[in-house]
């Protein structure tokens, strides 16, 4: 392939000098002559890094959401890339160009051969470390040439000078070394085609900057915006970073040593962080209750609040993502329980000592697990712990259409609604109280916060209801501004209130009317409360674009017209009376509501009894084996 490119670039080589009879100006004919056949390509990238640097407000916030989650960022990223027809690879062509160009110059320049190669007082036939002397100079005008157009491109390339001085500078260093290599050990006239080729690209980056002005499709302003608030993130991350005391290190060696020393485990529950207790509470405790079982129970934060109900049945252990990785590869148990998604398919993988371990997904969110995971995420698990029979549905659909292994589904139920219903004690309602609207949205992007509160709380505020906005926590956390802007903007109205203490659940307990996106406070209010959800139709959160394959409606779609209203984002002016449907009409009636939790809950005030004695059973089962 390369003699073949060799030979065309040869006769093209001869074609420049028939035009111009000189080996160097026929060089710098033809490296002129390619640029301007490859300006399509160039115009091309130009307009296709202009999308990428405009995307950059999104990635930043996106980055910023999710920090330290690569898998997320990837996944929203990719989503991105996807809604604005943006292809990363694109970015590669003129790189990927410029070398088959240059392997051509190479063998093209061996085949193409004059009486006459001196150029400027040097023979441009010559390989330069063969003769060294003067033509040392010929590598270092290249070399030269290399950090001029990067220096260059650093500051006026649309994408370049966007990124960070580590890309640029290693960017730099490559080219820069290449150029070395190339001035050294090929031909000079090579190293003159490359350095002519460098100073074109600075001429050329200016030619497009002005016909393709990067300023007239980028929000400079937005990007800037972003940016502060991806720094601040990153930020506050490095600042928790450092406070991760040596002790905190000691105690994780401490607790993985004592975890393998203890010997064989009968069941192990692993929770992501501090506050997952909860989605294990009822089984945990029922199995504590009601056998001599010991429990191991592994969590990621050091500050977690398990660590206070430690006892001899109840072994708690901090280990971080890096050693749980290595444990779990080493993990020797009968049954090991856990929220997180993705076994085998990321960094989580299943033991390699033991190959007979039973891994039991249990839900930390009650609503879709085709549409809210990626794709095959429950795929390498032995048993899943099943609210209700939408979701059971599901799973087996996926096992049909995707050919998978059936999996053990249980029947449980949901332990956080199980809580929050027993915590739940329903007032007698004052007929002259003001009636309660509760705004929680989800932290997704695309959440009504982000889309359309303003234009929400025109609606609504002023009608003759109370309104408190209560953000997601992880919102607080991260764009802590924007909620203080909302917060002085409505001063005046008496009528509305933000609220940032998560506490309690006593505001939840206390609306009258619950108003979301896509989160899944929507279950636990409505199925605690028996009162209605009124949805506003953001863009839905997509974790499986081919979530129709398996040609069931998720759940999270299918129930969300049954509690409540939806009403789309340009719809807005519609809220006030979706308020008094959803006050007044005997469809949301407690009674109706209660009919609806029936049909989508299984076990209610069971589910961990249920789990419990599944596992109790399985894991007498195991010991008789």
């Amino acid at each position: 392939m390369i003699v073949a490119i060799g030979k065309v670039f040869a006769a093209l080589l001869a074609g420049c000098y028939k035009i111009i009879p000189d080996y160097g100006w026929s060089i710098v004919f033809f490296t002129l002559l390619s640029k301007v056949i490859l300006i399509p390509i160039s115009v091309l990238v130009q307009y296709n890094s202009i999308k990428m640097v405009k995307m950059y407000p999104d990635m930043n916030r996106i980055k910023a959401k999710f920090y330290g989650n690569s898998d997320m960022i990837s996944e929203e990223n990719y989503k991105l890339y996807k809604k604005e027809n943006y292809h990363p690879m694109l970015d590669l062509v003129p790189v990927i160009v410029q070398l088959i160009v240059l392997m051509g110059v190479v063998e093209g320049l061996k085949r193409f051969s004059v009486t006459d190669t001196m150029f400027c007082g040097f023979d441009l036939g010559i390989i330069p470390a063969k003769v060294m002397g003067r033509y040392i100079l010929v590598p270092l005008i290249a070399a030269v040439s290399a950090w001029f157009m990067c220096f260059v491109q650093n500051k006026a390339n649309v994408l370049q000078s966007e990124q960070s001085k580590a890309n640029k500078y290693t960017t730099m260093g490559i080219s820069v070394g290449l150029s070395l290599y190339l001035g050294f050990f090929v031909t000079a006239g090579v190293a003159l085609y490359w350095t002519i080729g460098n100073l074109l690209a600075v001429v050329q980056l200016f030619i497009l900057n002005a016909c393709i002005s990067p300023k007239k499709y980028i929000d400079y302003e937005a990007l800037k915006e972003s940016r502060a608030e991806l720094d601040k993130v990153e930020q506050y991350h490095k600042t928790a970073k450092k406070q991760v005391s040596k002790e905190n290190q000691a105690r994780e060696k401490q607790d993985y040593k004592r975890f393998f020393k203890y010997g064989y485990k009968q069941i192990v529950f692993y929770s992501e962080k501090n506050g997952f207790y909860k989605y294990f509470k009822n089984v945990i405790e029922f199995i504590l209750a009601k056998t001599d079982i010991v429990i191991h129970y592994i969590t990621g934060d050091p500050n977690d609040e398990i660590f206070k109900l430690t006892s001899d049945r109840f072994q708690t252990y901090y280990i971080g993502e890096n050693k749980f990785i290595v444990l779990m590869m080493k993990l020797e148990a009968d049954i090991m329980v856990m929220t997180t998604p993705d076994l085998q398919t990321y960094h989580i993988k299943k033991s390699l000592v033991q190959d007979n371990i039973e891994y039991i997904y249990m839900d930390h969110a009650m609503g879709d697990v085709n549409l809210s995971y990626r794709k095959h995420a429950l795929d390498n698990f032995s048993t899943i712990f099943v609210p209700n029979e939408l979701t059971e549905r599901e799973i087996r659909a996926q096992e049909k259409t995707y050919d998978l292994k059936a999996k053990n589904i249980v029947r449980t139920g949901y332990g956080l609604i199980d809580d929050m219903i027993s915590q739940y004690k329903p007032e007698e309602r004052d007929a002259d109280k003001i009636p309660e609207i509760l705004i929680a949205p989800s932290w997704q992007q695309d959440n009504l916060i982000d889309m359309c509160i303003d234009e929400i709380l025109d609606q609504i505020l002023g009608k003759g209801y109370h309104v408190i906005l209560r953000p997601h926590p992880q919102y607080v956390r991260h764009f802590e501004e924007k909620l203080n802007s909302i917060k002085e903007k409505y001063a005046s109205h008496e009528d509305f209130e933000l609220q940032m203490d998560f506490s309690s659940n006593k505001t939840v307990f206390d609306a009258d009317v619950l108003m979301t996106d896509w989160s899944g406070i929507a279950y636990e209010y409505s199925f605690t409360t028996l009162r209605p959800t009124l949805y506003i139709n953001t863009p839905m959160k997509i974790m499986n674009p081919d979530y129709e394959e398996i040609g069931i409606e998720p759940f999270d779609i299918t129930v969300r017209d049954e509690i409540g209203i939806s009403v789309d984002t340009d719809k807005l002016s519609d809220l006030a009376s979706a308020v008094d449907r959803l006050l007044n009409d005997e469809v949301y009636s407690p009674e109706s509501i209660a009919s609806i939790r029936e049909k989508y809950l299984f076990n209610i005030g069971k589910s961990g009894e249920v789990g419990a004695r599944y596992i109790i059973n399985k894991l007498i089962e195991y010991s008789k084996a």
